[in-house]
């Protein structure tokens, strides 16, 4: 692929991918950072995009892991978010969902799913997404994305249930 081609392709998904960072990360600046991130990314396999059906679909997917990667990286600790509740005189509820255990074991339990269930779930749950735009993201059907959807949830409870136990 070359460069003109790599603009026309590629640079012209950087509105939508910016504003699905921007879902992520809470914070345009970063949503920013993470787009040449993304387009280097893109630039560095630029040879091999060919064998792709949906492009579009793989910068999305490339854009959610850098976020996620991110997010991980920045994410307070226990032992950061307990300072800031007793520096600010409360408990937070992160705390009080922590005491529990059940946020914890929410989010292991979602690490667990297979990766497109997985997704769909974070799409639809944690952004916001409509189910024909997550279709459209993947570049799945609607009615595949409900099915992932449904199986996810249904695994989750299950875990869930079997843990509480």
């Amino acid at each position: 692929m070359d460069q003109e081609q790599f603009k026309k392709e590629i640079i012209s998904l950087r509105g939508e991918l910016l504003s699905y960072a921007k879902r992520f990360l809470k914070n345009r600046e970063d949503a920013e950072d993470l787009m040449q991130e993304v387009f280097l990314k893109m630039w560095c396999i630029r040879e091999e995009l060919d064998r792709y059906n949906n492009i579009a679909a793989l910068s999305v997917r490339i854009t959610r892991n850098l976020c996620l990667n991110r997010l991980k990286r920045s994410r307070p600790t226990g032992d950061d978010i307990d300072k800031m509740a007793v520096e600010s005189g409360e408990q937070s509820v992160y705390n009080k969902l922590e005491q529990k255990g059940e946020m914890a074991i929410l989010v292991k339990i979602l690490d667990r799913l297979p990766d497109m269930q997985q997704m769909v779930i974070r799409m639809k749950h944690i952004d916001g997404l409509e189910v024909e735009e997550i279709a459209e993201i993947t570049g799945s059907s609607p009615d595949a994305v409900r099915k992932n959807l449904s199986r996810g949830r249904q695994r989750i409870k299950e875990m869930f249930l079997n843990i509480q136990r």
